[in-house]
């Protein structure tokens, strides 16, 4: 049991409980000018969904962790085979996963796509950023590979 202490005046209390991107007035309207009015309504509530998720204190935590854990690269087994693996915490996977199961990592298959993505990128690093390097890796492979294949 941790015990009772003085109040604490110097520190901000956590940020989280908001929706990020309707916090960034910028990104909105940014938003705004550059999606077509047919797939801006569309395009909002997904940003809307992705920064109320990037807000959440589920996500910060998962932010935490994953600076807490980085990746660890594993060149050999105990038994000094060379395996070349790393591991990932689990709130790596947390993060990644509801990034790419929220369309950051493919631009190509909606209307609006480059812009929905990149603004969605920017509000979902929020949560962590250090994640947001293997997002835009695969994002840029698929213009690499079409290019040069």
């Amino acid at each position: 049991m941790a015990a009772t202490t003085h109040t604490v005046t110097n520190q901000v209390p956590p940020l989280v409980g908001y929706d990020v991107f309707a916090a960034d007035r910028a990104l909105s309207e940014a938003v705004e000018r550059h999606i077509e009015p047919g797939v801006l309504p569309v395009a909002r509530e997904e940003l809307s969904t992705l920064g109320q998720s990037a807000g959440s204190a589920q996500a910060q935590e998962w932010g935490a962790q994953a600076n807490e854990h980085p990746p660890v690269l594993r060149t050999h087994d105990r038994y000094g085979h060379r395996i070349d693996e790393v591991e990932f915490h689990p709130s790596w996977h947390r993060l990644l996963g509801h990034a790419v199961s929220a369309g950051l990592t493919d631009a190509w298959g909606r209307p609006a796509g480059h812009v929905r993505r990149a603004a969605g990128f920017l509000v979902w690093t929020q949560a962590e950023a250090g994640h947001g390097c293997p997002l835009s890796m695969t994002h840029a492979a698929v213009p690499a590979l079409r290019t040069d294949p």
